[in-house]
């Protein structure tokens, strides 16, 4: 038998095995030196190791699942979103409403309502009707066009995660005309770590241009993506007053 056969061994000979493989094992340790210190070594690590307590669980894992589920299924029972098409100076505009509160507002990518209805859903998890803009909802977005920000009052991201909205209300907190990386949104949120899953945020933005997720750039600078496209993106940033490379 060879050394490397023994530390192969070593775990099937503690847990039970034939009394023929013991006596040869044993046979081989009491001859070699090595494996006699090595394995005098792993025993010990593993006695110690069967002294510590049993870990407690970080949490309760099935527990927060199971809320999860329940806080889904409860979106779904709810009132659905209303979704309207506006025009507006920059393109048609689908504006999803939850009674007197912004929840959606995305850029027409073509494929008309059912598209746009399907892709609310799937980005919200709740379900989605056709609506009416109310009256109120253009005054919002003219305001919006000379001041470029948006009264937290009348949006609602009550529906994303922590992580999300933290990411989307640091990203508004960057002065119009000017961008930031993710990096820099990353730090702004205590996750200096996190950039990449900062840009999935902005990537699945559910209330472009007033969270303006088209402030946010790569570390070099360069414009990097929009979920709308980047002369879109690029277009935004102009009308800011902000100079693009081209």
């Amino acid at each position: 038998m060879r050394c490397r056969d023994i530390e192969a061994l070593w775990d099937e000979t503690r847990s039970g095995c034939t009394r023929a493989l013991k006596i040869e094992v044993k046979t081989h340790l009491h001859a070699c030196p090595h494996c006699q210190q090595l394995y005098e070594e792993c025993e010990g690590v593993a006695f110690c190791l069967s002294c510590l307590p049993v870990p407690e669980p970080s949490c309760d894992l099935a527990r927060k699942v199971l809320e999860h589920i329940a806080a889904l299924r409860q979106r779904l029972r709810s009132d659905p979103l209303l979704l309207a098409s506006v025009r507006t100076s920059v393109g048609r505009l689908y504006v999803g409403f939850k009674g007197d509160r912004i929840a959606y507002l995305g850029f027409d990518t073509g494929g008309g309502f059912e598209a746009a209805r399907r892709r609310v859903e799937q980005r919200l998890r709740r379900p989605v009707a056709r609506g009416v803009a109310p009256s109120w909802f253009q005054e919002t977005l003219d305001r919006f066009f000379r001041t470029w920000r948006v009264d937290d009052r009348v949006v609602d991201l009550s529906d994303l995660t922590p992580f999300e909205q933290a990411a989307l209300r640091a990203a508004a907190k960057i002065p119009p005309g000017q961008v930031r990386s993710y990096a820099w949104v990353a730090s702004q949120i205590g996750k200096p770590n996190a950039a990449r899953a900062v840009g999935r945020v902005m990537a699945r933005n559910p209330l472009a241009l007033f969270f303006p997720c088209h402030r946010v750039v790569d570390s070099s600078g360069a414009l990097h993506n929009y979920y709308y496209g980047l002369e879109m993106k690029r277009r935004l940033l102009e009308m800011e007053g902000y100079r693009t490379a081209r």
